[in-house]
């Protein structure tokens, strides 16, 4: 375990910062559209405009994450649901996959946190309220199928997108895409989390834990059934990392599929050694 820890600790704390920064946003762009003292929430009254701008910038946020350095380093799961489906495909070491989620929940809560110094008072408003994801008007059990199908959703397109050499690269703007749309549609339904880790660093501060089984357990399914299906249709080697953008310098610390070569410029996929991710 320490082994491990000490030579992978860069990737989690990646982990823990990609979703902070994640809720930092989260909040940020819920109070500026939502708020009714702001003036940006003033000029548009309709909600599903307020909510699509919300989807647009929480997109915008996910694909400048998996982009960035420690994106292309770390994977940018951000997400224990993803996590732990990479880790049921044999992509990611037992020990990695649980600082990984360690480091998820730990850094969303620390960037409520965060985001909470920043707001004062106008995260505790009711059109605010820490971000929370709680059930809609449509009660918990549709919110706990509409969380499963997004989650399946999400997951599906990673896996088809991430391990296709034409694709590959652009899995995280089609990642951020889905999400933008996610939040613009499925909002009202079970308040878009497809990830634990992200409705339990709203739950905490703001003591609301209403029907929070379906943030743990829907997300889950709804990955792991994308995987199966995945492994069913492709076969399990059709699945080469655990990465979300691979097409890059940075080191791997995944069991890789991947060998990478520059040439002429351009990064050249092929299947690899067993052992390089675990040597990396």
């Amino acid at each position: 375990m320490m082994r491990t820890f000490c030579r992978h600790y860069p990737e989690y704390l990646m982990e823990a910062a990609g979703l902070g920064i994640l809720m930092i946003a989260a909040a940020v762009f819920t109070t500026l559209l939502q708020h009714p003292i702001s003036p940006i929430r003033q000029a548009i009254s309709d909600p599903l405009l307020r909510r699509a701008l919300i989807g647009i910038a929480m997109g915008i946020t996910v694909i400048a994450i998996v982009y960035s350095p420690w994106g292309k380093q770390s994977g940018a799961h951000l997400n224990p649901a993803i996590t732990l489906t990479f880790f049921r495909l044999g992509k990611v070491q037992p020990w990695d996959a649980f600082f990984y989620i360690l480091a998820q929940f730990i850094g969303g809560l620390l960037g409520l946190v965060v985001a909470a110094r920043l707001l004062g008072m106008a995260i505790v408003h009711s059109t605010v309220n820490y971000v929370v994801t709680t059930p809609g008007a449509a009660g918990v059990i549709v919110a706990f199928i509409a969380e499963i199908i997004i989650s399946f959703g999400m997951m599906l397109m990673v896996l088809f997108v991430s391990n296709n050499r034409k694709w590959a690269r652009y899995t995280g703007i089609i990642a951020g895409v889905l999400i933008a749309t996610y939040i613009t549609v499925e909002a009202p339904f079970s308040g878009m989390s497809m990830n634990p880790a992200r409705t339990l660093a709203s739950a905490i501060p703001a003591y609301i834990f209403t029907a929070i089984w379906v943030y743990f357990t829907a997300p889950f399914l709804g990955m792991l059934s994308a995987a199966e299906i995945y492994v069913r249709l492709m076969g399990r080697n059709a699945v080469k990392c655990a990465k979300l953008h691979h097409q890059n310098h940075k080191r791997c610390i995944f069991n890789c599929g991947y060998r990478k070569q520059l040439l002429n410029g351009q990064w050249l996929l092929y299947d690899r050694l067993p052992d390089h991710g675990a040597r990396n």
